[in-house]
């Protein structure tokens, strides 16, 4: 049973899912695949306008507009298409500073208890305490210029307390029904490129470590979901550094499209030997 059909069952049973008895599955990490940089590397386009955010915490930064701000979140912003998340239609979201999205509201909640035990139905990258306040520190971008298709990217951010000695890439691609995913790829991927830190100062962490680091996974906003391996455990920020990670629309890990293995150079070398002999005939 996928993960969507244990939540929807779950669901179904008129409140005898209780958060004692969550669902979460947990996704081993050598799902990740190695990788340099962001999706949006591979195309055209980079990574899109700067999101100035308008509503959550520490108000003083909220709607700068540079982008720089410390647990805000912008929405709701329209998908462009109906994703259908753990049962539910959604046709909107939310972006929120500290590293994922989320339905029907905003979430400017700093410190996670896994993505499972958001308030909200959640799509986490990278939940922990992102701070762009720092000069240093880049913001988050969103795309939305190609078709059934959103990317947001935090790309080089610091992390609080106006922290930018440290900073993380991480970017989250999702997809809508209408597009066309290609073989290898899903309805919804991870990149990561250099990740430096896993856990704000106010998540009891020093000099970016320690404390509670990080969540990666998804949630429906009732204890139940899915998370990677290694999420909210230290370490976290070493396991995704530089991978990246596709799902499809069950949030089933999609493995790379296997390429063919290299010819060996002696083989390589009598391949070359016969066609050049078959050409001498020939003529």
């Amino acid at each position: 049973m996928n993960l969507f059909s244990k939540i929807t069952a779950c669901a179904m049973l008129s409140g005898a899912c209780l958060a004692a008895h969550a669902s979460v599955i947990t996704v081993p990490d050598s799902a990740l695949v190695s990788s340099n940089g962001y999706y949006t590397d591979t195309i055209d386009g980079g990574i899109g306008a700067v999101v100035v955010t308008t509503g959550g915490g520490n108000a003083a930064n909220v709607g700068n507009p540079n982008g720089r701000n410390d647990d805000g979140f912008r929405g709701a912003i329209s998908l462009g298409f109906t994703l259908n998340f753990f049962g539910q239609d959604y046709t909107s979201f939310y972006i929120n500073n500290n590293g994922n999205i989320s339905f029907n509201g905003g979430i400017s909640a700093f410190t996670p208890n896994g993505p499972q035990g958001a308030p909200q139905p959640i799509i986490s990258p990278f939940f922990a305490d992102v701070d762009t306040r720092g000069g240093n520190s880049g913001v988050v971008h969103l795309r939305t210029d190609v078709a059934d298709e959103v990317i947001v990217t935090w790309d080089n951010v610091g992390y609080y307390n106006s922290h930018d000695n440290l900073t993380n890439s991480f970017q989250l691609v999702l997809r809508g029904p209408g597009y066309t995913i290609p073989s290898g790829e899903g309805a919804i991927g991870f990149f990561y490129g250099d990740m430096q830190w896993e856990t704000g100062d106010a998540s009891s962490g020093q000099n970016g470590f320690g404390g509670t680091p990080a969540a990666v996974g998804f949630g429906d906003g009732q204890s139940n979901g899915e998370v990677l391996q290694g999420s909210t455990e230290n370490g976290i920020s070493h396991i995704v550094n530089h991978t990246h990670i596709w799902f499809d629309q069950n949030l089933t890990p999609v493995p790379p499209t296997d390429l063919p293995e290299p010819m060996p150079l002696a083989l390589l070398g009598l391949g070359l030997a016969a066609l050049l002999v078959s050409r001498k005939r020939a003529s």
